[in-house]
C-alpha cells in the first residue's frame, strides 16, 4: 500500500501552484515527488493535518515536528482553508478538495480570493498559483463550470 501523503490545509494551494522552484535542492526534490503523485493519480487520498506535513519534511523553515519559523503566516493560511472547506483532520480525496477549493477561488473576481488567503506568501509572485487554479490544470472539473470574470484572458496573472 502506498504511503499516504499528509498535507496541511494551505498546501492544497501550493501543490497546484508549484512550478519547480523552492528553498533548496532537497526541498525541490521532495516537492517534485509529492506533486507528481498528487497530479498524476486522480484517485489519490491525502491526510489533512493541522501541523507540519509531507511537504515540510525538507523545508529549511521547519524547526521541528509541528513547528515552522513562519508559523504566524502559515497558520493564518491554514485557518483560511480550514474555514473555506470546513476541514477537520482526516483522510480526503485530493481531487475533491482542490475542486471545492478551486470552485470557491474561481467564483471571485480574478485572483482576489486567492490573494486574500496567501497574497503575502513569498512564492505568490513567482509561482503559477493563480494560473494553474484558473486553468484547472490539476483539477478534474472543467474550467467552464466556474468562469465568472469573462474569459480566462480577462484575469491578470
Amino acid at each position: 500500500m502506498d504511503e499516504i501523503i499528509k498535507l496541511r490545509p494551505h498546501h492544497l494551494l501550493c501543490t497546484q501552484g508549484y512550478s519547480g522552484k523552492g528553498y533548496s535542492d532537497d526541498f525541490v526534490s521532495n516537492m517534485d515527488r509529492v506533486t507528481e503523485k498528487l497530479r498524476s493519480d486522480r484517485g489519490v487520498k491525502i491526510e489533512i493535518t493541522f501541523s507540519t506535513d509531507s511537504l515540510c519534511s525538507n523545508c529549511p523553515l521547519k524547526v521541528s515536528d509541528g513547528v515552522c519559523k513562519s508559523d504566524n503566516k502559515v497558520l493564518r493560511f491554514d485557518a483560511s482553508i480550514i474555514n473555506i472547506l470546513d476541514l477537520k483532520e482526516g483522510v480526503y480525496s485530493y481531487q475533491d478538495l482542490i475542486s471545492r477549493l478551486d470552485k470557491y477561488l474561481s467564483s471571485g473576481v480574478c485572483d482576489e480570493r486567492l490573494k486574500a488567503i496567501c497574497g503575502d506568501c513569498e512564492w505568490y509572485s513567482v509561482s503559477a498559483c493563480w494560473k494553474n487554479i484558473r486553468d484547472k490544470k490539476y483539477a478534474t472539473m472543467p474550467w467552464s463550470s466556474y468562469v465568472t470574470c469573462g474569459s480566462a484572458s480577462d484575469c491578470s496573472e
